[in-house]
């Protein structure tokens, strides 16, 4: 019997390669976008879903069971970048980052664990960052909301055991995607004491971004995960010194780690 999938932002990006790879290996695959109707061109269904919208989720979901009448695996890979000095980004925007990479993937796991449970099977992915692993200059914002699912995913885990419903984090590293063209950037503001470090490190997330692995990469992992039988709490999937950094921040006292991290944005 063919998988039921439905990954959150599969529209594009990241997204939309896991769902192109998984439907050549036979699954059912459902993407979600806040406009579909902008992708009647997709190899596979993208329903409306806004992840800040509980009824928008609650909807999908319902749509997927009555037709499908089971759902085996839910991909929370809908998120939001930020950058910006924390002083300087506005409250407003902040708790938008959170609904959208914190509280929409709470929200989508909450829709789906009844099926899950009353099947007595399901996984879920969440997709994280490794920038989620280290406070990062002038995208704290975006490391404290990925950081926060991946501990959500720790408690979850053992939470759910009793049901037979599995859950991981997968944390890319930089990948070649258009991210950067819908995260909100603080405004780089002459008068800011920020200016000159912040217009540099915005200048370097763009190059990391362009010069990112390909999204088949993840795609590649997460079908070998939804394969596994026994999933692990964590992944990292990137470039060897993305993943290594998280080794170093383990290993190396903090101030010393702190001073690789400001060496390599040049602060």
């Amino acid at each position: 019997m063919s998988k039921v999938v439905l990954i959150t932002g599969g529209s594009s990006g990241i997204g939309k390669s896991i769902g192109e790879y998984l439907i050549q290996k036979n699954f059912i695959v459902y993407g979600t976008s806040r406009h579909p109707d902008r992708y009647e061109n997709s190899k596979f269904p993208i329903l409306a879903l806004d992840v800040k919208e509980h009824a928008t989720i609650l909807e999908t979901v319902k749509t997927i069971i009555e037709k499908e009448r089971r759902l085996d695996v839910v991909i929370n890979n809908a998120g939001a970048g930020i950058t910006g000095p924390i002083e300087e980004i506005p409250e407003a925007e902040i708790k938008n980052n959170f609904e959208t990479n914190f509280f929409g993937p709470i929200n989508v796991i909450k829709a789906v664990l009844p099926q899950m449970r009353a099947q007595q099977s399901g996984l879920i992915i969440n997709i994280t960052s490794i920038a989620g692993y280290m406070g990062l200059p002038y995208r704290g914002i975006y490391s404290a909301s990925k950081g926060a699912l991946e501990l959500l995913t720790e408690a979850f885990r053992m939470e759910l055991k009793d049901f037979n419903i599995k859950m991981t984090n997968v944390a890319p590293g930089d990948f070649a995607t258009n991210i950067a063209a819908g995260r909100y950037h603080a405004p780089l503001l002459e008068t800011s004491p920020y200016k000159k470090p912040y217009g540099d490190s915005l200048n370097l997330m763009d190059a990391h971004v362009d010069n990112g692995s390909h999204p088949n990469l993840m795609a590649q992992a997460i079908y070998k995960i939804i394969n596994t039988r026994h999933p692990k709490v964590h992944y990292k999937v990137g470039e060897f010194m993305q993943k290594f950094s998280i080794v170093l921040k383990r290993i190396l006292p903090d101030k010393v780690y702190e001073k690789l991290l400001m060496n390599h944005y040049k602060l």
